[in-house]
């Protein structure tokens, strides 16, 4: 159903438009945090060059993967959802918040204490 938007509107019957809008707004955010990690990850790749080479590419690639998961969830929360108010049932619930609020942070301090560590030398 992600490259055929047909068959998300063969399902159940057409939300209020303000809804469908609202969906296509939370996917955009998705989509703008994914492009805002991967330009942390490029920007960690090349600007962190004081940090040891498996320090720096592991930080830029938790934040290109992590880039990348978010624009496929996007894509993935903005069927289920769409798909819930065609239906009228629930919105979906979803961990993949927490998960990336939780790995942002874990990248943020791992960077922190790499620069403070190799601010002292």
């Amino acid at each position: 159903m992600w490259f055929d938007p047909r068959r998300v509107r063969a399902q159940g019957t057409t939300p209020d438009y303000r809804f469908s809008l609202a969906n296509e707004r939370t996917f955009l955010a998705w989509v703008r945090t994914g492009l805002a990690l991967v330009a942390g990850g490029i920007a960690a790749d090349q600007f962190l060059t004081r940090l040891g080479p498996g320090m720096r590419t592991g930080v830029s690639v938790v934040l290109l993967v992590g880039g990348a998961l978010c624009a496929v969830r996007a894509v993935h929360h903005w069927v289920r959802c769409e798909l819930a108010m065609r239906r009228g049932e629930d919105l979906p619930a979803s961990r993949f918040p927490a998960f990336l609020g939780v790995g942002t942070a874990l990248a943020a301090v791992v960077v922190a204490v790499a620069v403070v560590v190799d601010g002292g030398r």
